[in-house]
């Protein structure tokens, strides 16, 4: 684990300025400190050797007081910037964390979805310690640290001699601990992210459990995971405790030495008081830093933990785009005449092909119809064909008529390339706002033309604001036929030529499979070309085209070869 990941300065801008900020009140902060020790020693002295009084020692306890408030007021701007500053780059980290995972797709989301969700909350919340304790710490050993050991060679050469000697062995120990120190953070990490995984699967599926009466069922499995928290968090606790006491008995050790040695020559003379006494007031500012970084370095250590995981996602490679052609090429396109082709299409999947070697045209103006068992790769098909994932070998392109020559569609823009298509997911998504705000532009009649088609005027009838009424995050206020008839309203007024359907008549009853077949009919006779994953038999039916997708095992050496590639 590295005091400072050059990751941290690539990907969080906020961090930057945080530590050029700390940088300039670290060094004033080691300036203030050697003043300090100085004026308090010219303070003394004169105090201890001619009995000075109160009154001729008022100028320097003036300035004392003086520097003693600035060293304050410096660590309190210190701590009030590093809270900022942890805000800033947390919400800033999370912001990319989130938008890389947005391109990485719903596969890599589907394994790794709860884990990430974890890192995103209470993972990277840790990093605050990190920025508040551990950085200006870092800073202050860059530069309390060297300047108190150069004034104090200034003022004596033997007491710099040995301090020299003895303050690497604090950074020897740092290091030693902090092997000890990173595997429990890991761990820590690592079991909070499981925990809080599979609660997130529990709790999503709780509603089916609770309907086969097996709600109870998990709850000694997750209280084993709970234990298994509470051991990582404990064992972190402990390394950190038994860390921080040796590092505190190396710096007493350290300083004791240096204040042994001046103490020992100021009683044979050898040193005069104000130099001894500045020497040992000056010998624990040489190894506080030391000291405190070893001990922030625990309390940030599962902050930074954290952060290398959500680097690690930073960096894994995303669903990437071909040198993308200009947007005038969509914009030529006559996609009445406009075929999708599917050439040899093959997706690994857990130890499978998903699809195994697709090959299919895709009619321009028709209903085209994915059929196949589950776990085909229908679904991947089409994520493959709306750039969501990469295909492992095979393409995806579109023939126009009027050229005759085929155009992969990952050689297209990504925004460009989903203006040309609307998505009705089985589960549509609606974001919170009215229902009005949720569809393209369209006049009332449009709109109630488009409702009345799809069944949804009745669901209108009953909302109080009608098509200005609010809805929840997720849909919240209307069931879930009810978003499906939404969503297929919606795609009825939207003007793109690509209509995919996932499974739009699953868990329908026979009039609901009605009202979607009738929309999808109005699709097809507006020219629109319509892909659809079907199982019901009477979409399947309605279909100009059926296209079989089918899986296949991988064999060793396909397997290895994936698997080598990730």
């Amino acid at each position: 684990m590295r005091p400072l990941d050059p990751r941290l300065l690539k990907y969080a801008r906020s961090a930057r300025r945080h530590i050029i900020v700390i940088s300039i009140l670290g060094i004033l902060t080691a300036l203030l400190v050697i003043a300090q020790t100085l004026a308090l020693s010219a303070a003394l002295s004169p105090a201890v050797t001619s009995g000075a009084t109160l009154a001729q020692l008022r100028m320097p306890l003036c300035i004392l007081a003086v520097i003693v408030a600035l060293r304050a007021a410096l660590i309190g701007i210190r701590e009030a910037l590093g809270h900022r500053a942890a805000d800033r780059t947390i919400r800033e980290l999370r912001a990319r964390v989130i938008d890389h995972i947005a391109q990485l797709g719903p596969r890599w989301r589907a394994t790794n979805g709860s884990e990430a969700s974890t890192l995103l909350t209470r993972g990277l919340s840790d990093l605050s310690p990190y920025f508040v304790d551990y950085l200006p710490q870092l800073v202050l050993t860059a530069t309390v640290t060297p300047l108190a050991l150069a004034t104090i060679l200034y003022l004596d050469f033997w007491s710099a001699f040995i301090a020299a000697i003895v303050v690497p062995l604090i950074p020897i120990f740092m290091a030693l601990i902090g092997r000890f120190t990173q595997d429990a953070s890991s761990a820590k990490l690592e079991s909070m992210q499981q925990l809080g995984a599979q609660m997130l699967d529990l709790i999503a599926g709780l509603p089916t459990l609770r309907a086969l009466g097996r709600e109870g069922a998990p709850r000694k499995h997750l209280a084993a995971l709970s234990a298994s928290n509470t051991r990582a968090t404990m064992g972190t606790l402990r390394v950190a405790f038994l860390s921080g006491a040796v590092l505190e008995f190396l710096s007493t050790l350290c300083v004791a030495l240096v204040a042994v040695e001046v103490g020992m020559r100021m009683v044979f003379g050898n040193v005069d008081l104000f130099t001894g006494l500045a020497v040992i007031m000056l010998a624990p500012e040489v190894f506080e830093p030391l000291r405190q970084v070893g001990a922030q370095f625990h309390a940030s250590a599962n902050g930074v933990a954290a952060a290398e995981r959500a680097f690690d996602i930073l960096e894994t490679s995303a669903v990437t785009e071909e040198d993308s052609l200009s947007p005038s090429t969509l914009d030529s396109i006559d996609w009445s005449r406009t075929q999708i082709v599917i050439r040899d299409l093959s997706i690994a999947a857990r130890g499978v092909w998903a699809p195994a070697g697709a090959n299919a045209v895709v009619l321009p103006g028709k209903l085209n119809v994915l059929v196949g068992p589950s776990g085909a790769g229908k679904t991947s098909t089409i994520y493959a064909l709306m750039q969501l994932i990469d295909p492992d070998h095979g393409e995806i392109c579109l023939r126009t008529q009027a050229s005759g020559a085929d155009i992969n569609v990952r050689a297209l823009s990504r925004e460009q390339w989903w203006k040309t298509i609307t998505w009705v997911p089985q589960h549509p998504t609606l974001i919170p706002g009215t229902l009005r705000e949720q569809l393209p532009p369209a006049s009332n009649d449009d709109l109630e033309a488009a409702a009345s088609l799809c069944a949804f005027s009745d669901v209108l009838d009953s909302l109080p604001l009608r098509w200005d009424t609010p809805i929840g995050q997720g849909g919240i206020g209307l069931s879930v036929g009810q978003r499906q008839r939404f969503a297929l309203t919606r795609a009825l007024l939207a003007t793109t030529p690509i209509v995919i359907l996932d499974e739009p008549t699953a868990h329908l009853d026979a009039a609901s499979e009605e009202v979607v077949l009738r929309a999808i009919e109005t699709l097809r006779g507006q020219g629109r070309t319509v892909i659809a994953i079907a199982h019901r038999q009477a979409l399947i039916e309605a279909a100009d085209q059926i296209i079989q997708i089918h899986s296949m095992q991988m064999n060793e050496e396909e397997l290895e070869e994936v698997e080598g590639g990730k």
